[in-house]
């Protein structure tokens, strides 16, 4: 089922690996009004009981589109606006300027974005901050959640504008 996006943010996954990731990073995108990329191949199947148990009653509502590789989604959706989360972005996520229509591209759980993504966005990439001295990383629905609601900060219709 195709539900209109609210918000004009696109969250892409490519090759998500694990379900209860997707189904909360689905529900986040719910909650957003979001739409959600998924690009092949899946750790999982799209129907596993565990994407719909993290998505809990949210998964029909969401707005979803599943493209066979990364070149299909490209020649699919002709993004404008891409913007790529790593570990291994040399950009904070705080400099990135988001723009309505945006898509914000993560990789893999174990693996990251492909090198060659890695490589061909370098001035798109950015890393969420993590001043804290153990952790590679944070789990991916959670950088999800970080990096889409910075998005949403930035493009709400009342951006700017001072409420008191």
């Amino acid at each position: 089922m195709t539900v209109p996006s609210a918000v004009d943010i696109n969250v892409v996954l490519v090759e998500p690996e694990i379900p209860h990731n997707t189904g909360a990073i689905g529900r986040l995108c719910v909650g957003l009004g979001a739409r959600l990329h998924l690009v092949e191949p899946l750790g999982f199947y799209i129907d596993d009981a565990e994407v719909r148990r993290c998505g809990l009653d949210y998964w029909p509502h969401l707005d979803l589109r599943v493209h066979a590789s990364w070149d299909a989604f490209l020649a699919s959706e002709q993004p404008q606006d891409i913007f790529f989360a790593s570990v291994r972005g040399e950009r904070d996520l705080y400099e990135c300027r988001f723009r309505r229509g945006g898509y914000l591209v993560f990789g893999s759980e174990t693996r990251g974005l492909p090198m060659s993504l890695r490589d061909a966005c370098r001035d798109r990439l950015y890393r969420i901050p993590m001043p804290g001295t153990h952790a590679r990383s944070i789990n991916l629905a959670n950088a999800v959640s970080i990096v889409a609601y910075e998005a949403y900060r930035q493009i709400r219709p009342d951006a700017g504008q001072n409420s008191t």
